[in-house]
Parts: structure tokens; C-alpha cells; sequence
């Protein structure tokens, strides 16, 4: 595993020709937790989604493992904001969760008994086993994140992109959360994750505050500074 996982400099990202957030500065090294910070429009998907390989840079530079976004489908897993999934069709929240499999297997790869016991597994991790029979579309917000959790850790990635995570989970799966990216980073994973929640930044080692630019980037107690939050949110922390 490299030494830097992810790398941007001067990056400038948007969609098109409008620029969302300019001038972004960021590295980062194995087993590291990036938190963004932002009310909505403010960025956080936007950067999210180009370091996936989903939107082209508008400017700057950002390397990926070493490579351009996008290039190593089965070292990096994204759990975008709104997972699309076809409610048309009877998927089980297992199917669901082993399509997290398919970077691995190929076009025409078939499933082992390894991919199956990764997929139970991460099944046991979310709690999701509890209704991986049941079809998605039956499912409550809370069961489907769940679901689309374990779906990304079935990808076993040196690198995962969660964007608002513990969106529709109540204060068990919150922790449920913070608990699988303490896991995942033991093992070296790095990982970004987007919140509106700045209790989820308490371990970080980096946050970076957006408001369709960066505010502010540090460790938590530097970048969530009260200046910082008036500037963002016209509000500042409890003490």
C-alpha cells in the first residue's frame, strides 16, 4: 500500500465549467479518517464524487493510490448519499449486498464461497442479517443503509468514500458506523466520509469545513474553531 492514498493540489471541482470549491489541498496516508463538513450545496458530494472518478477535475491535480480517480474500481468503494437501487425488482438485501462483489469477480466471473462467506460477514457487521431475506424495497430508510453499508464493505477497499453514512440511522447505527470506520482504518483503510454531524469529526484526523469553498482543514480542534462555524453554519459548539 502506498505511503499517500490520496493526493489534491490546487483542485478546482464542479461540474462542467462551474467550480463548486477551488484551490482544495489535501494528502493522506493509510488508516486516515478525512471528514467534510458542510451544509448541503456546500461541496462535500461534490469532492466525494471526483475523487470516485465520477466527475473530471475542473483544475489542480488529484491522484488516487497513485493513479486518476476512477482507475482502481476494486481498491476504492463509494457509498454515494442516495444509493440507486431498482425497487422494481425483488432483491433481496443479500443480492444487494453481494453485488458488492462484482469489481472482484468480472464481467463473466462467478461467485465463490469466498465472496459469499465476505458477503455474510459484512451482512453480521451492519446487522443487516437480521432482514437479509427480506426485499429491499421493504425495507425502512434506516435497513436499507444498513444494507448499502454492508454492500461497501464487501468490497474490502484500501479507500472508502461515504457520503452521509449514518443518513436515516438512529443513535445505535450512528455508533454502528463510527465502529466499522474504526475497524476498517485498524487495517489501514483511509477513509472520507461527508456529514452534517460535527460529532462524527471527533476522531479525524483531518476536517475540512466547506461552504462551496474550504473554510477551514486541521485536525478537529483546529478546522471546527468557532470563527470557523459562525463563517459556516451562523452558529458556534456548545462548551
Amino acid at each position: 500500500m502506498p505511503t499517500k492514498t490520496i493526493s489534491a493540489s490546487h483542485l478546482s471541482i464542479g461540474f462542467g465549467r462551474h467550480t463548486v470549491v477551488a484551490e482544495i489541498e489535501l494528502t493522506t496516508s493509510p488508516g486516515a479518517l478525512v471528514v467534510l463538513i458542510g451544509t448541503n450545496g456546500s461541496g462535500k458530494s461534490t469532492f466525494l464524487k471526483t475523487l470516485a472518478g465520477m466527475l473530471a477535475p475542473i483544475s489542480g491535480q488529484v491522484t488516487i493510490l497513485g493513479d486518476e480517480p476512477g482507475k482502481s474500481p476494486r481498491r476504492v468503494a463509494y457509498l454515494p448519499q442516495h444509493p440507486i437501487s431498482s425497487h422494481t425488482l425483488p432483491l433481496r438485501a443479500r443480492d444487494v449486498v453481494a453485488m458488492g462483489r462484482f469489481a472482484h469477480l468480472g464481467l463473466f466471473g462467478r461467485e465463490t464461497a469466498e465472496d459469499r462467506k465476505i458477503s455474510q460477514s459484512s451482512l453480521e457487521l451492519t446487522g443487516a442479517i437480521e432482514f437479509a431475506d427480506k426485499p429491499l424495497r421493504d425495507l425502512s430508510s434506516g435497513q436499507q443503509q444498513r444494507t448499502h453499508l454492508a454492500q461497501v464493505l464487501t468490497r474490502q477497499a484500501e479507500i472508502l468514500l461515504l457520503d452521509e453514512p449514518t443518513a436515516g440511522l438512529d443513535i445505535n447505527g450512528r455508533k454502528l458506523v463510527a465502529d466499522l470506520i474504526a475497524s476498517e482504518r485498524a487495517r489501514g483503510v483511509t477513509v472520507v466520509m461527508a456529514t452534517h454531524e460535527l460529532q462524527d469529526a471527533d476522531n479525524a484526523n483531518t476536517v475540512m469545513l466547506l461552504a462551496q469553498r474550504v473554510v477551514s482543514i486541521g485536525p478537529p480542534d483546529v478546522a471546527l474553531r468557532d470563527e470557523y462555524l459562525r463563517e459556516c453554519f451562523g452558529f458556534t459548539q456548545p462548551h
